[in-house]
Parts: C-alpha cells; structure tokens; sequence
C-alpha cells in the first residue's frame, strides 16, 4: 500500500496533534544559517523571517531562497503565540457567537504557524538532517500543547457549543452547518467537556505522545539507513541488473565504503531487490535487515516506544470515554467502530488464504523441479513466484522497465490522463525556488486556462529521505482565505546513475498514479474553509480517490500513449503489454494477505484496554498473528510493530486497514466510470465535481451515493485483485 498524507495543514482543521506528531510531511530549504537565531519577537528576526510575512511567489508558494534552519524555531514561537492571542479574542468577544465571529475567525487564525509547519514537516520528511531532527524533538510536545490550549479552551468551546445547539436555526448553508458540526465534534473528542483534572492528565498524554511519535520516527529513520546491507563480492549480487549494481556501488561509495556495493533498506518488510537477488544468503540478510529494524538493543531499539504509546492512547480513550483506542479512533471514520473493520478483514481471511495457499504450492512445485529440498521462506517468496510469473507469462521484469522510463510515464501517462478525463494540464515551470534539485515545479491549469493550484514532484530517494511514497501540501486551499492549492507529491525511486534512464517497474507507475490521485484531491477541491478543504476527510475515505486514479495506469488507450521503450521510442509490443496486464493480478494471495496481517496487528495494539499489561512486543505480535490465523511464517505482515510507522510516528492509528476500506469504493467507482464512458472529460468533471472538490464538507458516504446512486459493490474489489472466491 501506498503512503500519503492527509494533513489540511491547519491545526484546527484536522484532527488536534496530526501536526505535532509529524503527519503532515512538507518540504526542506536550500539552505542553512550557523549560529543562534535572533529572538522571535525582535524588529530584526520579524524583518528576516520569511515565515513572518506571506510569500511573494505565485499561490503563496514558499520560497527556499529565503529559508534557513534558524528561521524555524522563531516562527514556530511566534506563530502559536500570534494563534493564542487570536483565539482569546475569539473566546472574549462579547457579542453573541455566530458563523462569522467564531468559527470563521478560528480558520483564519495562525497565518505563521501554517507556513512555518507546511514547510517544516516536509523538509523533516524529505530531507531530515541533524539539526531538524533536535528542532522536532523540540517543537513537537510544544505543538501538542498548543493543540490543547485551544480545544480545551472552556470559554472558546461555550461560543462553539452555543452554534452547535442552535444549528438547526441558523441560516447557514450546509458547508458552514458541517462546520460547526465538525468544530463542535472536534473540541468534544480533544476532550474539553471533561473535569479539570482528566483534562491535566489529557494535556500530559498528548505532550509525551508527541515526543515519543518524534522519537520512533527519528529512531526509524536512523535504523533504516542503518540496515542498509554491504556486499563484498559483486558474485553475490547475481541477478541484479547492471544499471542496479552500478547505483548500489555509486551508494557504497557515498557511504564511504569505496569497492563494494549498498543495498539499501526500503520501508516496509519485503524488499525489491529480493526478487533478482539469486544468492540465497545474500536474500536472508537483507530480509532480516529490514524485518528487525528496531528489535536491536541500544539507541535505535523502538519496543518501549511501541509499549508506551499504546498505553498511552488506551488510557486516553478511557479519558474521554470509549473502550480502547481504536473506539475512539474510529468514531469519526466511515467504518465507525472496530467491530465493523474486523468483520471486513476477517470475513476476507479465507479467501485470501486459500489464494495465498495456491500461490505457496505454484513455489513448491518450482522448487522441486530446480532440486530444492527446503520450505519457501520470507526471503525466497518473491524470488520464486517472480519465476512462477514469467513461466506463466512469459516475460522479464527488467526487460519490461524498459519501456516505463519516468519521464514518459508522468507526461504521456499520469498528465494525459488528467487532461483526457478532467480537461487539465500540467505545465512546468523552472522559475520558482525548490528545496532539492531534484525536485520539478507544475502549474496546474483548467480546461478555461485558469491556474487551479501548483504540483511539486519529488521521486528520487536519497539519504535522509523517509521510504515510502506520499502528497502533502505547501498551501492548502480555501475560498475563504482565498488560496488556491501547492500540493506535492514524494516516492523513492531509485536515482539512476549519471545519464541512466530512470526506468520504473510497474508497481512503481502504479503508485504513481496512486499519488496523483492525492495530488488532484487536493487540488481540484473548491470548499470555502480550510478545515474542511481537500484531503481533509477520513482516513478511510481519503484513500479512495487515489486508488481510483491507479487502475487508469492499465486502461489500454492510457498505456498505449506511455509505454514507450526508453531508446527506441517504439511501444511496447501487444503481446508483452496483454502479459504485463495479466500478470499485474499476480500474487495477490501474498499482498493481500500481508495487508490484511499488518492491519490486524495496528487493531490489536489499539484495541488493549487502558489496565492491559504487554511487556514484551514480539510475543504480543506473534499472538495476534495467530488468533486470525494469519501467522504463516513465509508471508510476514507488510510491517512489523517495531517499525509501523503509520501507526505509531505516523496518523494512521486503529486506521491501517483504510487502504482496503477505501479500495472497496475505488474499485467499484472505477467500474461504474467505465460504464458510463471511461475515459472522457464529461464523466471526469461529474466525478470531479462531485467527490474531489467537496472535500469534507459534507458527509464522505452520502458524497458518494449521491454521485453513485447505490452502495458499492464488493465484487469489483474481488476482481480488482484479482481474487478467486467471494466474501462470506
């Protein structure tokens, strides 16, 4: 599954600490100022501080030229103080609360704090360095406090609490209705309604949350970089290709390690590299490389984070109320209670088993024909159904990337179909400042040639770089601030070497699209509060216009146009396409079930009781693996606790299952698109309108069977993955 964020970038507008545990990941500056910072309020800091004042650029875009480390700290002191004296304005107005004096004064507050976080959070993301590391240790219990001076401000809350229960009197339009709806849940679940004292512990729960979520990220980071495996002898990397032998020595290089060659530790358990990789032992330590990550003693150990994090949240839960923190967490989400998700991914266990099942005899089968006499282990999976996927299909993977070059992907590709279904074009520009060299600037414009917002590209790894792939935003939009949308969207493509093509396996193009998807979510959308804006949904739901946009990639008038081989030009023969097509439901058993495994684990942490008693994170994992039978040691969940990072730095608590929840309604909103015309622009603007630009300003369900007109259907979700069997 494919990583994003769904972050509004304001704290009012998503839900309290999102920001200070570092859901929202922006950008880095391109440069860097030595010494200490002048103090936040001084007439020379609030003259040199980009933060201080709106950015000159198109959009509000930030500009890297101005912005250095020491801008951080000041602007984040000065803009949570500016955001406090705003919010007591708001809380001491006399006059009678209405729309305007309240919860519109509430969006507008906190101008520097959004810019200086926007930016901030990416950089910590996409490019961390030491110095970032220490201001977010710094910063992040600072911003959960600052959460909490404002969502367990009594007298703020009277004012909110006075609209909410006079909403069915107001004349409001049903987007400002869902706010004050949505203000007034907000506030409740942060737990102001309690007594003083449970509101005291609430403040120290969320400050020591924040601290610990930074702490697992920056352990993570360094554990990972950490793992990377070095390789002595180039016999051992057998299978790899020579462009992928050239990059790992061009890395042992960079790393100091001249002469030899570094594979490098990707975020999830299973590792790319496992597929070529011939060398039985050299697969073995890269595997265990990346599954104990974390599980080592010493500075990089996470296990007592992970212990003391769901403990923390289970007792906050019992704070405000619920069970558990999946209780709480799932309130506000399209599933609604855990029981909901549960029934959903156990109901698929047996399905997907028995697909999985069949997957692991095709590899017996191999194995015994190739005289191999021992059981397929994590570290032999992919390796061996890639050979069980070429007998059938007949083809090479690495000859197939060579007609998935980058740069024809993303403009005969992912930009074509966006102008094909929803009339606009992705136009680059090179006169705006970038926080990386490798980073590409787009103006996004409509069908009437009116700029929509600006697409940022970020898709190389590089050190200090978080794995995975995600879309965050600079500048969200908003009709009331009268801001149109900077988005971006980050992968970790391996940087080819100097003049090398950047060739990409079709699971590659597929997240592509898979973040575009995020991308156009958040630009297309027309709400007029910020809060409420673009990918400001729930998690469960925020995944479903990005995984529509995924099955495009494999539409046959959309390959056609970018499936071009890299020298030639020429595209990719019908043949090998119709193999790649077929072969792209392939293992499905196995990803499926890795999915469905790591989801169960994320519930059972986050289902324990504020009194339950876990010491030991291993023997937890193994037992929760066990009791939905879904401990099969040669397909090991996509992550392990120790290094989760969407559920424990990330925003994905009790929500790792919202990828499978949301496929469910791509898959079916894909088909109906296709039954209505496919790939034109008067289905794309009906869609557009209808589900991309409403944000959440309504409810995401009533959103979608309005535009659908009926419940979605499982057994699109079924074919999507190309499972055999149904549902029970």
């Amino acid at each position: 599954m494919k990583r994003s964020s769904n972050c509004s970038g304001r704290l009012l507008g998503v839900a309290g600490l999102a920001l200070a545990l570092g859901a929202c990941s922006p950008g880095e500056p391109t440069s860097d100022a030595a010494g200490a910072s002048p103090a936040s309020g001084s007439p020379s800091a609030k003259e040199s501080n980009p933060f201080f004042r709106p950015s000159e650029l198109p959009l509000l875009a930030p500009d890297f030229r101005l912005i250095a480390q020491a801008h951080y700290l000041p602007a984040f002191n000065e803009g949570m103080a500016q955001q406090l004296k705003q919010i007591q304005a708001i809380a001491d107005n006399l006059d009678p609360p209405s729309i305007e004096n309240t919860l519109e004064a509430m969006e507008r507050s906190g101008e520097i704090l959004d810019r200086v976080q926007a930016v901030f959070f990416n950089l910590t993301a996409t490019d961390s360095t030491e110095e970032l590391r220490r201001i977010q240790s710094e910063i992040a219990p600072k911003i959960a406090a600052h959460a909490d001076n404002i969502l367990l401000n009594g007298k703020l809350f009277a004012r909110v609490k006075a609209l909410y229960d006079a909403r069915d009197s107001l004349q409001a339009d049903a987007e400002a209705l869902r706010l004050v709806d949505q203000t007034y849940k907000r506030f409740v679940r942060a737990g102001v309604q309690l007594p003083e004292e449970a509101r005291q512990r609430l403040r120290t729960i969320n400050e020591e949350e924040a601290g610990l979520t930074t702490a697992f990220e920056q352990a993570l980071l360094a554990q990972t970089e950490a793992a990377a495996v070095i390789v002595e002898s180039l016999v051992e990397l057998d299978g790899l290709d020579s462009d992928s032998i050239a990059a790992a020595a061009q890395a042992a290089a960079a790393a100091g390690q001249p002469g030899k060659w570094l594979l490098s530790i990707t975020n999830t358990t299973r590792q790319p590299v496992l597929i070529s990789l011939k060398d039985r032992a050299l697969r073995e330590r890269v595997w265990r490389a990346s599954a104990n990550r974390g599980l080592q003693e010493g500075a990089g150990d996470t296990r007592s984070m992970v212990l003391r994090l769901a403990r923390l949240r289970a007792e906050r839960a019992n704070l405000l109320g619920f069970p558990n923190h999946a209780a709480y967490r799932l309130e506000s989400q399209m599933a609604g209670k855990p029981e909901a998700v549960l029934t959903m991914l156990t109901d698929l266990v047996p399905t997907v088993i028995r697909n999985t099942e069949q997957e692991a005899a095709d590899i017996r089968a191999l194995l015994r024909e190739q005289g191999g006499d021992f059981e397929p282990q994590p570290w032999d999976w992919e390796f061996y159904a890639e050979q069980v996927r070429a007998a059938k299909y007949a083809f090479d993977s690495e000859q197939v990337k060579n007609y998935f070059e980058l740069g024809r992907v993303l403009s005969d590709g992912v930009f074509f179909t966006m102008n094909r279904f929803y009339g606009v074009r992705f136009v680059e520009r090179s006169d705006l400042p970038v926080y990386h060299p490798d980073v590409r600037v787009f103006d996004v414009i409509d069908s009437d040639d009116s700029l929509i917002g600006l697409f940022y590209a970020d898709y190389f790894a590089r050190p200090g770089k978080r794995g995975g792939a995600w879309m965050s935003s600079f500048v969200g939009q908003s009709g009331l601030l009268g801001r149109k949308p900077v988005v971006i969207n980050v992968m970790n493509l391996p940087k080819p070497v100097d003049g090398a093509p950047a060739l990409m396996s079709f699971d590659h193009v597929v997240t592509l699209y898979h973040e575009v998807g995020h991308a156009v979510h958040g630009l297309f959308s027309t709400v007029r509060y910020p809060s409420l804006a673009g990918t400001a949904v729930p998690s469960d739901y925020v995944e479903f216009p990005s995984q529509f946009e995924e099955d495009w990639s494999k539409a046959p008038e959309v390959i056609a146009n970018y499936a071009r081989h890299h020298a030639t030009g020429e595209p990719i023969p019908p043949e090998l396409l119709q193999k790649v097509l077929a072969a792209s439901g392939f293992n499905q058993g196995f990803d499926t079930l890795e999915y469905i495994a790591a989801s169960l684990l994320d519930l059972e942490w986050h289902m324990l009781s504020a009194d339950a008693k876990v010491d030991d994170v291993e023997a937890f994992e193994q037992a929760a693996l066990a009791r939905y039978g879904v401990d099969l040691t040669a397909v090991p969940p996509r992550y392990r606790s120790a290094y989760f990072d969407h559920i424990f730095p990330g925003g994905y608590s009790a929500g790792y299952y919202a990828y499978l929840w949301s496929e469910v309604l791509a898959a079916d909103a894909f088909a109906h698109v296709q039954q209505l015309g496919g790939l034109n622009s008067e289905v794309g603007s009906r869609y557009r309108e209808a589900i991309l630009s409403r944000g959440n300003s309504e409810d995401p369900m009533a959103m979608y069977l309005k535009w659908r007109g009926q419940n979605p259907d499982v057994k699109h979700f079924l074919a999507r993955r190309g499972l055999k069997g149904s549902v029970r």
